[in-house]
């Protein structure tokens, strides 16, 4: 009916209203006052992930499959962490093959492949991961931690994958800045903005060479703002 229809249109625009509420929460506060926060309240995560995913539909493209296929080019075989999984695609895609074992970690558990925590303090031992990926996930007020945490867990040699939205980086110099707090964690830069003529996505793929000092953060990234459909 001509109401129903209303009322659909109506409950959309509340759930992207809730969305977009709930993604300004999760880049202004900590990243373990958001762990707390979806434990109490993992409605919060699904209305999230339905927004998110209905934003992902009309990207050109998803960097997700981009680094899934950056990993199946790169390693025979390789232990990945996920950091900031979602409803964990990367982990349901490269364990079809027995070559990969994906750890896979956000706030809320949504399913078995997915372990529940905050990422800036995962339950994975020292040194035993080959990759860790962000992917879209340095959300949070200290997601410089985050950073430490893939340093941690990573083997020596161990590659960071990150992709994030290219406007996260305007001013400032942040690139810049962010690729210095990387190599002050530790790690060398062995790309940078690799994905051409993409203006949505930025992505750095860096290796764990040293220790990682406690070092003060040099970058603030921007909140990333969704767009009313």
């Amino acid at each position: 009916s001509q109401l129903s229809s209303l009322q659909e249109q109506f409950k959309r625009k509340l759930e992207g209203a809730r969305f977009r509420s709930i993604n300004e929460e999760l880049y202004s506060t900590s990243s373990e006052s958001a762990f707390q926060d979806f434990q109490q309240n993992p409605e919060k995560f699904d209305i999230y992930h339905r927004g998110y995913r209905e934003q992902a539909a009309v990207w050109p493209v998803n960097p997700l499959d981009g680094i899934i296929n950056w990993i199946r080019r790169s390693y025979r075989t390789a232990v990945v962490a996920d950091m900031g999984c979602g409803d964990a695609r990367l982990s349901e895609t490269l364990t079809q093959s027995d070559k990969f074992t994906v750890h896979s970690f956000d706030l809320v558990s949504v399913n078995p492949r997915v372990t529940a925590c905050n990422i800036a303090h995962t339950p994975l031992e020292s040194e035993t991961v080959d990759v860790a990926v962000f992917c879209l996930s340095l959300m949070g007020v200290d997601c410089h931690d985050f950073i430490r945490e893939a340093h941690r867990i990573l083997k020596p040699g161990g590659v960071v994958k990150i992709v994030e939205v290219r406007s996260r980086f305007e001013g400032n110099h942040n690139q810049e800045r962010f690729r210095d707090y990387l190599q002050a964690c530790g790690f060398e830069i062995r790309a940078m903005d690799t994905m051409g003529e993409n203006k949505m996505f930025f992505d750095v793929e860096c290796v764990k060479v040293g220790d990682c000092p406690k070092v003060r953060p040099l970058f603030a990234l921007k909140a990333c703002q969704y767009k009313k459909r």
